[in-house]
């Protein structure tokens, strides 16, 4: 959670590489988006625990989900398989 500006003297927070431990959480696909769209979230945690937890469902039924990062930032199904591979994600 360090992808913003410090208010403290202004330093740089930013941190090369994925936030594995952002705030994010899990949607269904056709949840409307719109002002509510908060609420909508059918789990919440970090980005690495619901990367997980999509890569425990049945592979055809993660294309009706997508992960809301911090920043409105949405991954799909194919991009939370790929990450889910990488060398740096944390697997437990």
């Amino acid at each position: 959670m360090t992808d913003h500006p410090s208010t403290y003297r202004g330093e740089n927070t930013h941190q090369e590489g994925i936030e594995w431990d952002d705030r994010a959480s899990l949607h269904r696909k056709d949840d409307g988006d719109g002002v509510l769209d908060s609420a909508k979230g059918l789990r919440s945690g970090t980005f690495a625990d619901l990367i997980r937890h999509m890569m425990l469902m049945p592979e055809h039924e993660r294309a009706d989900y997508y992960i809301e990062k911090a920043g409105d930032r949405e991954y799909h199904a194919y991009e939370v398989a790929s990450l889910s591979q990488r060398d740096d994600f944390p697997r437990s």
